[in-house]
């Protein structure tokens, strides 16, 4: 009979591979292994679903609406407008300047919509001061995952585990416990990306996801319908144009009309102009056999492609977009934005054919052309809760509530230092919040659930099952043990050391939240093992699961960033590594000195 401990060994393997190829979502693949841990019996119905009701998921799912109900005040905005002059008088200093207030902001709420909202502010900073993007968006990220490290608000990985610990009866962790040794961690890794980090980082002089030289492909193309052609009085969706090549029909012009967005079952007549997204290649060598007059022709990103009635607009999917993971034909992008898709920055390349095929991600940017007056109505969609994209080509919109802004500051800083105090457990802290919010209709009840990320919620939920496969199969322990007999004989250094490269390892892999919750028991069981508080082997898991700086995809704010500003893999890796050797060498030798040199 296989035992309980090679199948969750199993599962663990499964778990990494499903996270890493994201063929399928993260908070899906989080549930799949929960259900495959109850079926075979490693675990319980009960303590499968018991992450729904753990105080770190509930405690999460609250955090998000409190950084919501900041982000909504506006006042970010109006603080990242006086920074922008501080740009203008010194690049240097305004990078400085942005990732501390980044990573100040990112130590007390949620760094995920820091990082969506700043991303179109970043980019339009770097226009108007002519500084590349790219040398700003991997600090930008960089900075929130550094104020994240500060306190135990700043990531809902550090929630996550406390959560774990609390639920082994360990005590629960203050608020700014993590805080002596994250601030040297923020201040180093400032220094770093002002000193290193941004010598490293790519110039492409770009101010455009989509250029000529990117070897797109795509033209925006104008054809005349001539005498006697085979597609005279067919549908759009029956000709050779639409069923043979990869064509969208973006406006029609008969006579002195103009259709804009022809539905499929549009009947074409001679003499009809048709304005068209497509390879122009495959136009020219259809167009005798169709018999058209291929007119103007205009690659996409060539300065001249915008004219005084369109705009070109780029838009970057959002991490909690409600099109995620689906495609532009599936939500049909085209008359639901009433904006035509003309390429697609997907990871490390342009798509322009195919692209209703193509599954968004997060950090996946859409080149669009818009009509001028559907332009309010598509940057309409950026202030919705769970925003489908950002704009990146045009001014994010800005609006300061004060009143607001001085209610949720006041809620927020009651709250912190009521549980910094002890005087109130920061999950009930975190709810009162909300329902005081609620209360003076600072935030309506649709806007509260709508301002959950609930793909973070149910990753919490279900992949807290890992730990407790973990513990109920004895694997921690005994994992646990091997790292003490492989390097207690080095010292407690060592041992530390080896416990953040597995989980710095593991969370370059999978997400940073399911390499916590495998690696917090194992941290507890290496700590009881020596007879040792457990609290310094927390924090050890805790930063470690945080500081991945080596690829895009191992912690969702560089994801984000990815495609945005035009980067490649090997731009983390570049920029990525060194950081996270001195990361992992700081806090080897901090967590020592903090906790066990006196």
């Amino acid at each position: 009979m296989i035992s309980a401990s090679f199948i969750t060994v199993a599962i663990i393997i499964l778990a990494i591979i499903l996270f890493a190829t994201e063929k399928i979502p993260v908070d899906l693949s989080a549930i799949i292994i929960m259900l495959l841990l109850v079926f075979t019996g490693v675990i319980s119905a009960e303590e499968g679903v018991a992450g729904f009701s753990n105080k770190a998921t509930i405690t999460v799912a609250f955090m998000f609406i409190l950084s919501e109900a900041l982000l909504k005040t506006g006042a970010l905005q109006v603080l990242t407008q006086r920074l922008s002059k501080k740009f203008k008088n010194n690049s240097n200093v305004g990078l400085i300047l942005m990732m501390i207030f980044i990573a100040v902001i990112s130590a007390f709420i949620n760094n995920t919509p820091v990082v969506a909202m700043f991303i179109p502010v970043v980019i339009q900073l770097g226009h108007r001061s002519n500084i590349d993007p790219s040398k700003m968006l991997i600090p930008l990220s960089f900075a929130s995952i550094f104020g994240g490290m500060c306190t135990l608000i700043g990531t809902s990985t550090n929630i996550l585990v406390s959560g774990i610990a609390e639920k082994e009866g360990l005590p629960s962790i203050g608020m700014f416990e993590m805080s002596k040794i994250g601030v040297i961690l923020l201040v180093v890794g400032i220094l770093y990306m002002s000193l290193i980090g941004k010598k490293l980082l790519p110039e492409r002089n770009q101010k455009s996801n989509f250029s000529p030289s990117n070897n797109n492909r795509t033209y925006i193309t104008q054809i005349q319908i001539l005498e006697n052609s085979s597609i005279i009085g067919q549908p759009i969706m029956d000709t050779d144009l639409v069923k043979d090549l990869d064509i969208d029909v973006i406006e029609v012009r008969r006579e002195q009309t103009k259709i804009d967005q022809p539905s499929g079952d549009f009947v074409l007549f001679e003499g009809d102009l048709l304005k068209l997204r497509c390879d122009v290649d495959k136009i020219k060598a259809l167009k005798d056999e169709v018999k058209i007059l291929v007119k103007d022709v205009i690659q996409i990103g060539d300065s001249n492609f915008k004219d005084n009635k369109t705009s070109i607009v780029e838009l970057v999917i959002t991490s909690n977009s409600p099109i995620l993971e689906q495609t532009l034909k599936k939500v049909d992008f085209r008359r639901r934005y009433r904006a035509i898709p003309l390429a697609i920055k997907h990871r490390d390349e342009i798509v322009d054919q195919d692209l209703y095929e193509v599954d968004l991600k997060a950090g996946d940017v859409i080149l669009a052309e818009v009509k001028s007056h559907y332009l309010d109505q598509l940057k309409a969609y950026e202030t919705q809760k769970n925003a489908p994209f950002l704009l990146l080509s045009e001014d994010p919109i800005t609006s300061f509530n004060q009143k607001n802004f001085w209610i949720v500051l006041g809620l927020l800083l009651l709250m912190v230092t009521s549980a910094s105090f002890g005087w109130i457990d920061i999950m009930i802290g975190a709810i009162s919040s909300v329902a005081i919010l609620a209360l003076l209709k600072v935030m309506k009840m649709k806007e509260i659930y709508q301002s959950v990320n609930w793909s973070i919620v149910f990753l919490l939920a279900c992949a807290l099952s890992l730990g407790t496969a973990m513990n109920n199969t004895g694997l921690a322990t005994k994992i646990g043990e091997f790292i003490i007999h492989s390097l207690g004989n080095w010292g407690l250094v060592a041992v530390i050391s080896g416990l953040y490269l597995a989980t710095s390892l593991l969370t370059e892999l999978m997400s940073n939240n399911a390499s916590a919750a495998l690696m917090t028991p194992i941290a507890i069981a290496v700590a009881s093992s020596l007879g040792m508080d457990a609290l310094p082997f927390l924090i050890t898991v805790m930063i470690a699961a945080s500081a991945t700086f080596m690829t895009p995809i191992g912690y969702q704010t560089n994801t984000m960033v990815y495609a945005s500003g035009n980067y490649k893999f090997k731009d983390f890796l570049k920029v990525g590594v060194g950081l996270n050797l001195i990361f992992w060498v700081l806090t080897s030798l901090l967590i020592p000195f903090f906790y066990w040199s006196q």
